[in-house]
């Protein structure tokens, strides 16, 4: 899922020239504070203004590339797919790792991410999943559609430790891509919440017991 592309726009009166693509240009610093932002407040509690006060962009610009805070919203969940199925593919197409290391690369990087931030971030598309409740409908799909991807991308790498000898091949690739992210996500919120990475720590490594020992039984 890739963001809305700048180009895609009809132009309008006054409208930068520039690419707008670029990291300082208006429209790439309003989606990469609003995932800032939002990784460590929820949607419904961060208005435009501190958005825009901590892009240091006018709230001209802001109405100019979104009409609305939903349609920015929509954008910044897709600014976040593309950016972490990037980072997906940087670990789980590493041929030069064995694929249930590639794994294990990606859990510590994301790991090594939340230390970096204090525990107070976590995952944009999660966040937002959590406040469903409240938010506007089409955040639903979109984030599901998300969820979805990260899922077979999983698949594509767990599939991989299958014909490796490291998993058994009766093992499911799909269920256990998503029983992954669903536990993923929650130790996610829970090492937020808790401020250290316990959490982290203990679903990765019974995920991991968890498949070796099936694995053994084949």
């Amino acid at each position: 899922m890739k963001a809305i592309s700048p180009s895609a726009e009809p132009r309008r009166r006054g409208r930068p020239p520039k690419d707008q693509t670029r990291p300082d240009a208006p429209r790439a610093r309003l989606l990469r504070t609003g995932v800032a932002i939002l990784t460590e407040k929820g949607f419904s509690a961060v208005g435009v203004e501190e958005i825009l006060d901590t892009a240091e962009v006018p709230k001209g610009s802001f109405y100019h590339y979104f009409d609305s805070k939903e349609a920015f919203g929509l954008a910044l969940i897709d600014a976040y797919a593309d950016y972490f199925a990037r980072k997906l593919d940087r670990w789980f197409d590493d041929t030069e790792r064995a694929p249930l290391d590639r794994l294990r690369d990606f859990i510590a990087d994301a790991r090594s991410g939340m230390a970096r931030y204090r525990y107070r971030r976590g995952c944009l598309v999660g966040n937002l999943g959590q406040e469903m409740g409240v938010l506007p409908e089409p955040f639903r799909k979109r984030l599901a559609a998300v969820f979805r991807d990260w899922e077979a991308r999983t698949s594509r790498c767990l599939r991989s430790a299958q014909e490796a000898g490291e998993m058994s091949s009766e093992l499911d690739c799909e269920d256990l891509a998503q029983f992954f992210w669903i536990g993923w996500e929650g130790a996610v919120l829970r090492a937020k919440l808790e401020r250290r990475p316990d959490a982290l720590d203990v679903f990765a490594e019974r995920f991991l017991a968890m498949i070796r020992a099936k694995g053994e039984g084949r």
